[in-house]
């Protein structure tokens, strides 16, 4: 019988949003706040699903339905998404159960799909190391084998999170094209002129 490797998912919704004018966690997307679409998407893949609140931490637990998910308060929040990152690989080290491997996703990206998730998670094991790409530009998520989580905690700083560790150790790419949109609400959308 064939064991299927235990993928855990890390939702990266601590930042405060400073090009958009709020944290991201708490922005309205097509009816859902972005941190709740986050982790229904990775609920539909992976469990355990961590995601790491920092900026209105509160504000976001009390209005954000996270059921199924396991929420983590990144004090640290300001100096960077490395320091959610730590938090999330953090939790996972103290979790219970075994898991194999982590996927990192990002809160502002509400085009992630539950089959992009499945194409990473399906390379899952201990020493997996590797990162989502769209048409040959990498992006996330991110899938990171518990072997690795000590080196990227201890490498990730600032808003690098991992990407030097992956390129370091040569994380495979896999590709992702057409199973998710892979573009980040950095600023809010445009309102059409005259609508303001």
């Amino acid at each position: 019988m064939v064991v299927q490797p235990v993928v855990a998912a890390v939702v990266l919704a601590a930042g405060g949003g400073r090009r958009y004018g709020m944290p991201k966690a708490l922005v309205e997307h097509e009816g859902s706040l972005l941190v709740e679409r986050a982790v229904r998407t990775a609920r539909a893949v992976c469990d355990p699903v961590l995601v790491v609140l920092g900026a209105r931490a509160v504000d976001v637990w009390r209005t954000a339905d996270l059921a199924g998910a396991t929420v983590l308060a990144n004090r640290d929040w300001e100096s960077g998404m490395a320091s959610s990152l730590r938090t999330g690989l953090d939790g996972l080290r103290g979790w219970p159960g075994r898991i194999d491997a982590a996927l990192v996703t990002l809160v502002d990206m509400p085009g992630m799909t539950p089959a992009a998730l499945q194409r990473m998670a399906d390379r899952a094991s201990p020493g997996a190391l590797a990162v989502a790409s769209y048409a040959g530009v990498r992006g996330h998520p991110v899938l990171l084998g518990r072997d690795h989580w000590a080196g990227v905690a201890a490498g990730a700083t600032g808003d690098e999170g991992a990407r030097r560790y992956l390129a370091a150790h040569g994380a495979d790419e896999v590709d992702c094209t057409g199973l998710a949109d892979p573009t980040d609400l950095d600023v809010p959308p445009a309102l059409p002129p005259g609508s303001g």
